[in-house]
């Protein structure tokens, strides 16, 4: 039912009330150039909405890529930035290159739409794994930058804490490329991704951040908190907030 919204078969069970629940981060390298992304964009985007893991938050991220740019259509919200990030990855996961769509779960593996078994594993094995609790505070939007801190009360793993910004929702009317004439939607699409600091296994982390967003994407946004171990390396926390 992942790929049915974790169908027969799963045997995931239901979260206990009061339970914690564990962030999972999935990432989609992707663009509006590439025929072969839409209904990758259209399952990240199914899944966001129905958040099918008893007892995890799923946290997407869709990254759009720059190196179809030059196809017949340039990506509005391509990235020169995406791409290395996804590269990295690529060297980290000893990916044969870089492709679209590509999906990274918790930093640590690649999903492969084609193999149900094995994407219902992955998403069952990443609800069940014990993360830091990420905590984003304070969040605001004035002056041409989304503001806020990130807490992290301490845990048994160091890494990079970066933030994502990313717009809540967008649609695109695509006028050239391969997927010319056709009207693309897209979820939790990264306009910006900072490193803020590092922290500390065993320590607490409290840092400020600042982001510049456009005015007009004010109302639109999600902030996400990553904590990342080393480069590249798995994401062992996260959190969310979306910005009204």
């Amino acid at each position: 039912m992942l790929l049915c919204v974790l169908g027969a078969g799963s045997r995931a069970a239901a979260a206990e009330p009061g339970a914690a629940r564990n962030p999972v981060v999935l990432e989609l390298f992707t663009s509006e150039g590439c025929s072969s992304c839409p209904p990758a964009d259209q399952w990240v985007e199914r899944l966001d909405a129905a958040q099918p893991l008893p007892g995890a938050d799923l946290i997407v991220l869709s990254e759009h890529v720059d190196y179809w740019d030059h196809d017949g259509w340039k990506d509005p919200f391509s990235s020169a930035a995406l791409t290395q990030r996804q590269a990295n990855y690529a060297r980290e996961l000893g990916s044969n290159g870089v492709y679209t769509p590509e999906l990274v779960l918790d930093g640590e593996v690649e999903v492969h739409l084609g193999d149900e078994r094995r994407v219902n594993e992955e998403f069952q094995k990443a609800a069940a794994t014990a993360r830091i609790p990420v905590k984003i505070d304070e969040v605001r939007v004035a002056d041409g930058a989304v503001t806020g801190r990130v807490v992290v009360a301490g845990g048994p793993r160091h890494g990079d804490v970066l933030v994502a910004v990313a717009l809540d929702r967008t649609q695109t009317d695509v006028l050239g490329g391969e997927n010319d004439g056709r009207k693309l939607t897209n979820v939790a699409v990264v306009q910006a991704l900072v490193r803020i600091g590092k922290m500390q296994k065993g320590k607490p982390f409290d840092q400020a951040f600042r982001v510049p967003v456009q005015a007009s994407d004010a109302g639109n946004l999600r902030v996400v908190a990553l904590v990342q171990e080393g480069g590249m390396g798995p994401v062992v926390g996260a959190g969310m907030v979306k910005v009204r």
